[in-house]
């Protein structure tokens, strides 16, 4: 298909502390026993994506002893799909880059490369801007799992002819609460914040964008660019998740008289009418304090679409869609987060193809039978897990057994063990005797007693389990050790922790100092 793809892999994320350490980046993270970037991977080669680069963060206290760029190149013989990943950190960036190329072997051309940590999703594309040679680039978050196949997107985009394509999913539903939760310091925090965006009523065209913060006010939308466009719908129903298409190559029309620079075109003057080619590269560092695509990139793409139409005469401002501007209090409507607005038919001239005149931003929104679901935070990770072994299961790219499970066949159970539907064990875990599994994943060579009880949880590899433990809604981490009758719920245990015998502990973050 000609594109480049970027994938997003990030590095150590506080979010995710203590799951996350310098022996298990985030893009290894386990989903249902699969590394976390897996997901991203197999959907890439599916739609036959080449040319992909996987961008790597390194700790920003480690720059003055690094270059300032780094990167791995994995080649593989006769490989068909050659990859390129930004990762968070030196270490996380090796450790990434050496897993894929063993998993991928003779399918994958891999270049890792690290950036430093801290510059937001716009600075790891930006500091790999001048690797971008494509007409088209697809920019996906390591973190992302989902169904949807990439390459519908990149066809959607281009079939418009757009400066940027967005997937947008329905927001994804939060387990039950006795399912595995995120432990007492996120269920202090307010309820995710969602996008509200404006699309036009064919539902191709991104019109108006809110995101962080201000979703939780009115939303207000210029009456002027409620009669340029004629009808636009409100939805706040909707993800951003994270996957975007852009053209590297875009148009500015703008108003201009004399020769302007393109750090003025990129400011946002108003000039005389002309066209201004520019580039995705220019943007990035033109708006150098953009460090986010989703909060700051889209939204100003969105609102420098529909500047348009000449100016209103000398000494006049112009606005986005032609009209003389006037005090902005009297063009600004409150509007319900679901409210249809403007009855007239919507006006396709205001958005041109990309052979000439403004750019176009469209969204491709998947369907609702589609999963779509970002691993940014512990009860995400949880949700996650849970899904890929219950309603989403076909994303695990295991074969469930009868009993709707996956029990490797290496693995032992004692007598009366009982292991439910929607479990997972890895290869070479024992349980002992008088043990109960439900829905939960339990990783590779535990190593577990009698009279355990393990719900809704996710417990990972080399793990040591002691008789008469209960973990319930929790997550315990690599070479963790629960002695005799420790009791968890709701519970993070980080790598190499050691849970002591009888402990009793809720809604905690437990990690080695």
């Amino acid at each position: 298909m000609d594109f480049q793809v970027v994938v997003l892999a990030g590095g150590t994320s506080e979010k995710l502390s203590p799951l996350v350490s310098k022996d298990v980046p985030k893009a290894l993270l386990p989903v249902a026993n699969r590394p976390a970037i897996s997901y991203v991977l197999d959907l890439l080669e599916s739609s036959d994506l080449k040319d992909i680069i996987v961008v790597s963060k390194r700790p920003s206290s480690s720059i003055s002893a690094l270059p300032p760029l780094r990167s791995w190149a994995l080649p593989l013989a006769n490989a068909p799909v050659r990859l390129l990943q930004v990762v968070e950190g030196q270490e996380a960036a090796r450790l990434v880059g050496a897993w894929i190329s063993s998993a991928y072997l003779d399918r994958l051309v891999v270049e890792v490369v690290a950036v430093t940590e801290d510059i937001g999703t716009a600075g790891a594309l930006r500091a790999i801007s001048k690797r971008l040679v494509a007409n088209d680039v697809l920019v996906i978050s390591g973190d992302l799992v989902t169904d949807v196949l990439p390459g519908a997107v990149a066809a959607t985009h281009r079939r418009n002819g757009a400066a940027v394509t967005a997937l947008l999913c329905s927001v994804p539903v939060s387990g039950p609460s006795d399912a595995a939760s995120s432990g007492g310091k996120d269920k202090a925090k307010k309820p995710c914040r969602l996008n509200i965006v404006g699309l036009d009523i064919t539902r191709q065209f991104l019109l108006h964008v809110v995101s962080g913060t201000d979703v939780e006010k009115d939303v207000r939308v210029y009456k002027r660019k409620i009669r340029a466009v004629g009808q636009m719908e409100i939805r706040s129903d909707l993800m951003d998740a994270h996957l975007y298409a852009f053209n590297r190559f875009f148009y500015f029309l703008l108003n201009v008289s004399y020769p302007i620079s393109l750090q003025a075109v990129l400011a946002q003057q108003s000039f005389d009418t002309v066209d201004h080619r520019t580039t995705l590269q220019d943007v990035l560092e033109q708006k150098e304090t953009y460090r986010s695509i989703r909060l700051e990139v889209l939204p100003y793409l969105v609102k420098s679409q529909l500047r348009s139409a000449p100016s209103g005469g000398e000494g006049t401002i112009v606005d986005e869609t032609g009209n003389v501007v006037v005090p902005p209090s009297s063009n600004l409507q409150c509007l319900s987060q679901h409210r249809a607005i403007a009855p007239s038919a919507f006006k396709q001239d205001l958005l041109p193809s990309s052979g000439g005149g403004t750019h176009r931003c469209c969204v491709y929104i998947a369907s609702k039978n589609k999963y779509c679901h970002r691993l940014n935070s512990i009860q995400a990770y949880c949700d996650i897990n849970r899904d890929v072994i219950g309603e989403a299961s076909h994303l695990s790219g295991y074969s469930f057994s009868s009993h709707n499970n996956i029990i490797h066949p290496s693995c032992v159970l004692g007598s009366k063990t009982t292991v439910g539907p929607q479990c997972m064990l890895a290869e070479g875990s024992q349980l002992g005797d008088k043990c109960g599994v439900k829905r939960s994943v339990i990783g590779r060579h535990c190593r577990i007693g009698s009279n355990v009880k393990i719900v809704n949880s996710v417990v990972m590899n080399h793990v040591v389990i002691e008789d008469g433990c209960h973990i319930q809604g929790s997550v315990v981490c690599n070479n963790v050790q629960l002695q005799e009758r420790a009791v968890l719920k709701d519970c993070q245990v980080g790598a190499g922790y050691t849970v002591t015998t009888g402990s009793d502990h809720k809604s905690e973050s437990l990690a080695r100092k």
